[in-house]
């Protein structure tokens, strides 16, 4: 039975009265979905609360990951008319299933996944979603550059979302991957990349041991950077076949030099010296 280790933090931040996300963390069922609730107080938090609450009953039901999201959306525009919550909620939504070898991400709107692959240099990012957003847009077509989309003034528009009355079907995008060893996906709101840039993102992965100690970071950082809207954040590793010392070790031990290898080698040749030293008061 694979081992799947995953950490969740979410924050409402440092402006907002309420949190409008809303997420669950399954990793006995390989299911992790985040929810970003649009349409202020009792009502951005009551449809994201229906988006993940729709997908674990469909995902138990054995409906695919891309057909419960379609499902959440009629799920919250039901709600609207049976007077839950108020008109014109809605909300984005990001999830992630896994099998022992492989994984599947799908998505409505801007929330976000990375695939972090740890290297010798200390690991790459790759976002793996296309935001469903106005910029994305722009930037697709070449009206706008790359370097523009950051500070565009309507970098916060989506195309689409859940609970939209201009649709009766969202358009549910869906990536596959296989898993490499020591990879970790990491699922947020726009409430993180809307403060943190990806290269402090990939720093940030790159310096942390742990998916504990990654979330915290990424935390602290989105809300050192201002903190201007709600933050969730979900990071998920790489299934195990086991619990090895190594992977034990691996997550006790403090990190060095923020890359795994160099750390190995510290370590190593740590615990020879301490070995042959040892030795050598035995020997006397």
């Amino acid at each position: 039975m694979a081992i799947i280790k995953s950490s969740a933090v979410t924050d409402k931040g440092l402006q907002r009265g309420n949190n409008e996300d809303s997420y669950i963390s399954l990793p006995e069922q390989g299911l992790w979905v985040i929810a970003d609730g649009m349409g202020g107080h009792d009502a951005g938090e009551v449809a994201s609360a229906i988006v993940v609450e729709t997908i674990q009953k469909e995902r138990l039901d054995e409906r695919s990951l891309a057909d419960a999201i379609q499902r959440s959306h009629q799920s919250v525009l039901e709600a609207v008319e049976n007077g839950t919550g108020a008109k014109g909620m809605g909300s984005t939504v990001v999830a992630l299933e896994t099998s022992e070898t492989e994984y599947q991400v799908s998505w409505v709107g801007d929330s976000r996944a990375y695939l972090w692959t740890p290297d010798k240099s200390g690991g790459t990012l790759e976002q793996l979603t296309t935001d469903h957003s106005y910029v994305q847009m722009l930037l697709a077509t070449g009206a706008i550059s790359e370097e523009d989309v950051a500070t565009h003034p309507d970098k916060n528009i989506i195309t689409q979302c859940i609970g939209s009355t201009d649709v009766d079907a969202v358009k549910v995008d869906s990536v596959h991957g296989k898993w490499q060893s020591g990879q970790w996906v990491l699922l947020c709101s726009d409430g993180l990349t809307d403060e943190v840039s990806d290269e402090n993102i990939a720093q940030t992965l790159c310096e942390s041991r742990t998916t504990d100690q990654a979330a915290t970071a990424l935390m602290k950082l989105a809300l050192d950077h201002g903190g201007r809207d709600n933050i969730t954040l979900l990071l998920v590793e790489a299934p195990r076949q086991q619990h090895s010392a190594i992977a034990f070790l691996q997550d006790w031990l403090p990190s060095l030099s923020g890359k795994p290898t160099v750390d190995h080698s510290i370590y190593g040749i740590t615990l020879l010296c301490f070995i042959l030293l040892c030795y050598w008061l035995w020997m006397v």
